[in-house]
């Protein structure tokens, strides 16, 4: 099977308890593509840079699960080294700040009063959000990739290893845990809990996405969003590495060499599916769902069938981040630090900005009006979406 870089250039494999080397020294230099040239225009709409901020160390391309979360008018960054930050949403003041001595590698989350890291030691780590002083550590049986969701008390997080914590969010003490097998060969990455009135929605290695009651972690139900194929362990990767979804009585969930697909919020019926290969975060509004697959193809799907509304390829091949929307715009980032903004319609591109020099993979966080990015390098910056005409 010829496989193209820049669908892996962002991952590395996990098989088992060992790690591959990068991937991309399986491959021939006639596999190698070269991205999408950036064409000039000129910007139909201004996003304005407020403020911003070195927040520490960067991930140096180790894959990790770091981006801003806002409560309230603080936002709160880790860094990968586990240095955690509270600034002014406002105006990028710091508030407080903490250092965790260990290395983060999902987070932060953050509600019911915690700032909750996931660190690549296999521990959580609860911090107040009013001053950042520490208040528990609880270990769990694998690196902590996902970022932890808390709800009424419990605060759930996914481990490499495919299971599922709830914990006192008072103390970490382990309240329940949900185990699944995971498949020999999966990606570097895991997706995150998304919690929805006492419900847990996650997606798992092996194409499989899972609803759980939040207090005590029992099975509601089970849906394949897609069946891995393919003869080898590498055919057969289809991944959910990007957050659920829910919205208006749906689930919708991507993976990796598979398809988009919708279930049902209830049941877990799947209703439809849509073949495409994403190992990203997937962004909606009240116009449809946005992708963007592993060769930097971005879409906007129609949420009530799964067909393809617009197709953009200007970025193909441009290792493209998560993508968020808001106001009529879908923005993605991409490996030269650009940020991308277009159309929710039709697609097409409204304008560019750059935010650094560094790539941007997962840390983009839309409140309000400003779009909060955390780029690889350690940088953040705030920006103003713009009102389109």
């Amino acid at each position: 099977m010829k496989v193209r870089l820049t669908s892996l250039l962002s991952v590395l494999l996990l098989a088992g308890c060992g790690t591959f080397a990068d991937p991309t020294e399986w491959l021939s230099s006639a596999d190698v593509v070269e991205p999408s040239e950036l064409v000039d225009f000129d910007n139909l709409i201004d996003p304005a840079s407020q403020w911003s901020r070195d927040i520490g160390v960067g991930t140096d391309e180790q894959h990790l699960n770091l981006r801003p979360k806002a409560i309230g008018d603080a936002l709160y960054v880790v860094d990968a080294e586990g240095l955690v930050t509270a600034f002014s949403r406002a105006d990028g003041r710091q508030l407080w700040q903490h250092e965790l001595e260990l290395p983060a590698a999902g987070g932060p989350g953050a509600g019911e009063g915690l700032v909750l890291i996931g660190t690549s030691e296999a521990e959580v780590i609860a911090l107040s959000a009013d001053d950042g002083s520490e208040r528990w550590r609880a270990v769990v049986s694998g690196e902590v990739l996902s970022i932890p969701a808390v709800f009424n008390g419990v605060v759930v997080v996914h481990t490499s290893d495919g299971k599922l914590f709830g914990l006192e969010a008072t103390t970490g003490a382990e309240r329940w845990r949900y185990e699944r097998k995971v498949p020999v060969l999966t990606l570097r990455g895991i997706g995150s809990p998304v919690i929805v009135d006492g419900v847990v929605y996650v997606g798992l290695a092996g194409g499989k996405l899972v609803a759980l009651r939040a207090d005590n972690g029992n099975l509601i139900w089970e849906s394949t969003v897609t069946a891995p194929g393919g003869r080898s362990e590498l055919q057969r990767l289809s991944d959910i590495d990007g957050d659920p979804l829910v919205i208006s009585g749906g689930v919708f969930a991507a993976t990796y060499q598979g398809e988009v697909a919708a279930a049902e919020q209830k049941s877990g019926r799947v209703a439809w599916r849509t073949k495409m290969s994403v190992y990203g975060r997937i962004a909606a509004d009240p116009l449809g769902i946005y992708a963007a697959d592993a060769d930097g193809v971005v879409y906007g799907l129609d949420p009530r069938t799964g067909g393809k509304r617009w197709t953009q390829e200007a970025l193909k091949f441009r290792r493209l981040s998560d993508v968020v929307a808001l106001q009529g715009l879908v923005v993605v980032g991409d490996f030269e630090g650009y940020l991308h903004w277009l159309n929710s319609e039709d697609g097409s591109m409204v304008a560019r900005t750059r935010v650094g020099s560094d790539p941007i993979t997962r840390g983009l966080t839309i409140i309000d009006d400003l779009l909060y990015v955390q780029g690889d390098g350690g940088e953040l910056a705030a920006v103003r979406v713009p009102e389109r005409q």
